[in-house]
């Protein structure tokens, strides 16, 4: 098995640089500094010089407030660069993991989201990775989408840590408590998709993955607070009281029965992995 994986300066490419170690596979870490996806030729000659067996994808342009002053780049990294994968991956017979995400969602259910409900987008982030999303299906219907929520990580700027920081440096925070979805630690995500690219069977679909358990943001911070000892006033707030530049899901819930019941696999609740990720970030 020889495996490209795209955006490994991230929080999910970092992660799947430890839960591929020790594996019986040759790996190759790539992000745009040394190989630019949105050049159709670079792709296509990477995969073959390296006999790629295997892409994860998890290079995405994934600043929602931004993306809606810069299309071009959004549709470039979340539309253009995925259908250069699909076409490289179609013609070396290359199996495809690539990540997404709730906002192809409108957000606005009051059920868990399962993977056939309809995609209402909502942002120009939202469209472009669902837009990305249905490329890689038309293109290669033998990939697999894994759609996931609220990812934080030891690695990378997350909300995670941005709370630690400001918990530390601050006597209040006001967070929205009106907006609920399974925080997901980035490492339990990326130790699901090794486990499936190594299943014996391939099982192409779109599926969810998120943490187990359901909470708002304000609940998410009082317990970051709590697990990492910081004194610090939370004050929940609604989101009408919070300027977003962007609407944000009010609902984030993902359905996961579909990959727990397909490969297999048991769920850790958000709090346990949550109390992982901080006992990582003391000792680092």
């Amino acid at each position: 098995m020889r495996i490209l994986v795209t955006g490994c300066n991230g929080q999910l490419g970092n992660e799947m640089r430890l839960a591929l170690v020790g594996r019986p596979a040759e790996v190759f870490f790539c992000d745009i500094d040394t190989l630019d996806l949105t050049k159709p030729f670079e792709v296509e000659q990477f995969v073959d010089k390296n006999q790629i067996t295997h892409i994860v994808n998890c290079a995405a342009y994934t600043s929602v407030d931004k993306a809606e002053d810069d299309r071009l780049a959004a549709a470039n990294v979340n539309i253009n660069a995925v259908h250069n994968i699909a076409m490289a991956a179609l013609r070396h017979d290359i199996k495809v993991v690539h990540i997404s995400t709730d906002y192809v969602f409108e957000g606005n259910a009051c059920v868990p989201y399962e993977e056939n409900m309809p995609a209402i987008p909502r942002t120009v982030y939202g469209k472009t990775k669902f837009a990305g999303e249905q490329t890689l299906i038309a293109e290669n219907p033998n990939s697999i989408i894994l759609r996931t929520a609220w990812l934080y990580s030891s690695f990378g700027n997350n909300f995670v840590k941005t709370m630690l920081k400001n918990g530390r440096e601050r006597e209040e925070l006001n967070v929205v408590y009106d907006q609920v979805g399974s925080p997901t630690y980035a490492a339990d995500l990326a130790e699901v998709i090794v486990k499936i690219m190594f299943e014996k069977d391939w099982k192409p679909g779109v599926y969810h993955f998120t943490n187990s358990g359901v909470c708002s943001w304000f609940d998410f911070t009082k317990a970051i607070m709590r697990i990492a000892g910081i004194e610090c006033k939370i004050n929940p707030i609604l989101s009408s009281e919070y300027k977003y530049r962007t609407p944000r899901p009010p609902y984030s819930v993902l359905n996961t029965r579909k990959i727990r019941r397909e490969f297999d696999i048991e769920i850790p609740y958000w709090l346990d992995s949550l109390e992982r990720c901080i006992g990582i970030l003391k000792h680092s």
